[in-house]
């Protein structure tokens, strides 16, 4: 796996969560510009999925398990897609908290997936 790309993911993903956070703060539900910054993340989470596989596909093994690293690493690109629809049907600064949330469950996966795949391994 790549580690920029996890770094990358991880990163935007607490960026999202402290902007959501800040619209917790002023008692804001989310807004447009909060929903494009899901699905950036979001792809940026797709690329590191579509990375992993052909990691994988390339000869690559996860160190603790190639099952688990697929289930996390298909967690990590549904989360902030699943928190984006959430805070839709939720339009109160709870929106904003599930966004935020999601942010940063996303970050937690990003560490178990390179613990998963095994520092300087692959």
């Amino acid at each position: 796996m790549i580690g920029a790309l996890t770094a990358a993911v991880a990163i935007a993903a607490l960026l999202l969560a402290a902007w959501c956070g800040v619209a917790i703060a002023r008692d804001q539900p989310t807004k447009d510009w909060h929903l494009i910054g899901m699905a950036v993340v979001s792809v940026l989470a797709l690329a590191q999925l579509v990375v992993g596989i052909v990691e994988v596909a390339n000869g690559h093994k996860a160190q603790n398990g190639t099952v688990i690293f697929f289930a996390y690493l298909v967690g990590a690109t549904l989360v902030v897609p699943g928190a984006a629809f959430m805070s839709l049907l939720e339009r109160t600064r709870w929106g904003s908290a599930i966004a935020t949330v999601g942010g940063v469950v996303l970050a937690a996966l990003e560490l178990r997936l390179i613990e998963i795949w095994g520092s300087g391994h692959g």
